[in-house]
């Protein structure tokens, strides 16, 4: 990248905050009771999301990459398309820009959260959860969803496109992932989109909410983070 780390950063940090305002606002409005938007469907949530996703790396790439994402980042430097010292940085700045988004979340929901008495409901507007509760599935989800997500991600660098072309395929790649393989976890696909909001839902002062689930939380961080690293190794090893 031309811009220099800071920059790099603050645009990874912006990013992946949208990112949290974005995908999982459309969440909360499905999902919190009295918005306009309540009972949306996964259809309208998987399309939101893809959408989220492209406008998050329109808005961050004029920075920097626009990774948004620990386990692209992690990826990109084991094919080395990233030097080893700015993963930590990335990370770090991906994980704030996704706590704050959360934060923001919380208090443009204000009323709604007084409204939801159902506090797993709640819980899922930030972070994700199992359908059913089967560990090694859930794992092999979570690593399937982000394998495909990171294994993508890098073959498009082969590809030529259309100037401004690729935040609006990588949308599409989301979309498609959630709506083929996200009926099982949620398709967290991201450890700071799941472990940052997770952590705010335990800190902030909401109304009506439960546990946090720590339980289950790792699993969506260490599973794309496997995931990610698979896809990195296979994409090595192809010609």
């Amino acid at each position: 990248m031309a811009n220099g780390i800071g920059t790099q950063l603050l645009g990874e940090l912006i990013g992946t905050f949208l990112l949290i305002v974005l995908g999982c606002g459309i969440g909360a409005g499905a999902s919190l009771k009295k918005t306009k938007s309540e009972q949306n469907s996964w259809l309208t949530i998987g399309i939101g999301w893809g959408l989220a996703v492209a406008i998050s790396v329109y808005v961050s790439s004029p920075l920097g990459p626009g990774h948004l994402n620990p386990a692209v980042t992690l990826a990109m430097a084991v094919t080395g398309n990233l030097p080893w010292s700015s993963v930590l940085p990335y990370i770090v700045a991906q994980f704030v820009g996704a706590f704050l988004g959360a934060v923001a979340l919380w208090l443009k929901y204000y009323p709604h959260w007084a409204e939801t008495k159902d506090s797993s409901t709640i819980l899922g507007v930030f972070s994700t959860s199992p359908a059913i509760r089967h560990l090694p599935a859930n794992i092999l989800s979570e690593a399937m969803g982000t394998a495909v997500l990171v294994f993508a991600v890098l073959s498009f660098s082969k590809v030529e496109f259309v100037a401004g072309l690729q935040p609006i395929v990588v949308g599409m790649l989301i979309t498609v992932i959630i709506l083929a393989m996200g009926g099982t976890t949620g398709a967290a696909l991201n450890p700071a989109r799941d472990l940052a909001p997770r952590l705010a839902h335990a800190i902030l002062p909401i109304a009506n909410k439960g546990d946090s689930d720590w339980g289950y939380a790792w699993i969506p961080v260490v599973a794309p983070l496997l995931g990610g690293l698979a896809a990195a190794g296979i994409y090595l090893v192809l010609p």
